[in-house]
């Protein structure tokens, strides 16, 4: 055989393979994974947290509340990582 027919023979199974692997890849139906059950637990109201929306609500009064400025404190203390006033130090 002649190389030229050889390397004619051996593009055409190469792309006979390629194409059979496609369709395959194609045809093939994958699964969803199955959602892993989950709890969902309730979280407890955070008592700070509702103080900062109240502030937030208050807009540039809020700047003047000694209330909203102390919710402001405890919020950037527990941020840092800092203990609360009434946890002792």
């Amino acid at each position: 055989m002649d190389g030229a027919v050889l390397a004619r023979l051996g593009a055409v199974i190469f792309v006979a393979i390629a194409g059979t692997a496609a369709v395959l890849e194609m045809s093939r139906e994958e699964k969803a994974p199955e959602p892993s059950p989950t709890r969902t637990v309730g979280a407890a109201r955070d008592p700070l947290r509702d103080e900062q929306g109240r502030c937030q609500q208050l807009g540039e009064a809020a700047a003047h509340e000694t209330a909203c400025l102390k919710v402001w404190a405890q919020t950037r203390d527990r941020f840092l990582g800092r203990p609360a006033p009434n946890e002792g130090r």
